[in-house]
């Protein structure tokens, strides 16, 4: 769950978003003033702050200056300015002074704010990993789960299955229908990934014979499918499945970013 410090002092303002990003998982602080920023700062441990620049007691940019630039504060805390200020006249300065990102208060309604979020958090998560294993200190905490991927379209089992491995999971892949039901009553798996279209045995067949299995009926499947109708969602929704994707609407760090929510 990721932990975020608001900054509003509008107090309705403060309890819509508070709201709305509560609701989507998120552990949230509101903090009024630039010294009350400060303050949760040093004591506490977040994911991201989203600073107004107009604040009592201390300006939104000189709190900026003390996060970023002080060296009392997480070298990894990310600062993204939340402000009705004019962005032509300030980002530059904000980005100068150590923002990892500027956002106008009318560019995003509360759910859309929620999303992009979600969206720059994902993103920050990918670089620090990136950063990591090119420093050759990227440790996974993943610890050897087993996933079960099935799908018959060598492009995806390289592209999604390269991604899955370097989170540090372990990863059996089945080409066909057949295999992928064999290797579900030989083992026991995390979690497991199919493809609604397979060869010999289709992928709702698969889910129906692994729910049926005592071993693996309280596994989480996430289903991948090319096309997913209206129809089919509501099918796959009563099968009681995770999570399900079409593939032209998924990259591969999204997939494992839906993992590793379920997983951890």
């Amino acid at each position: 769950m990721a932990k975020i410090m608001l900054v509003e002092d509008d107090p309705m303002i403060a309890e819509i978003y508070k709201k709305k990003f509560e609701t989507a998982g998120f552990e949230v602080a509101n903090a009024v003033t630039g010294k009350e920023v400060l303050k949760l700062a040093k004591e506490e441990k977040f994911d991201l702050i989203l600073l107004d620049m107009v604040l009592p007691e201390i300006s939104g940019m000189d709190v900026l200056k003390e996060l970023k630039k002080s060296g009392k504060y997480d070298s990894n805390l990310k600062v993204i300015v939340f402000s009705n200020l004019d962005r032509s006249e300030h980002e530059k300065e904000a980005r100068e002074n150590g923002a990892d990102g500027y956002i106008g208060k009318t560019e995003f309604n509360p759910n859309e704010l929620v999303v992009e979020i979600q969206r720059l958090l994902k993103a920050y998560g990918e670089q620090n990993k990136n950063r990591d294993r090119l420093a050759g200190t990227f440790v996974n905490d993943n610890g050897g789960k087993k996933i079960l991927f099935i799908e018959d379209e060598e492009i995806f089992l390289e592209m999604f299955g390269k991604k899955l491995e370097d989170e540090g999971y372990a990863v059996d892949y089945a080409g066909n229908g057949a295999w992928a039901a064999k290797l579900a009553s030989e083992n026991k798996y995390d979690l497991i990934i199919t493809d609604m279209v397979m060869p010999a045995v289709g992928g709702e067949e698969i889910i129906r014979r692994i729910k049926a299995d005592k071993e693996n009926s309280e596994v989480p499947i996430i289903v991948i499918s090319a096309s997913i109708s209206d129809e089919d969602a509501e099918v796959i929704k009563k099968m009681k499945i995770a999570d399900y994707f079409e593939k032209t609407k998924i990259v591969p760090s999204d997939l494992s970013a839906r993992v590793n929510e379920i997983l951890k």
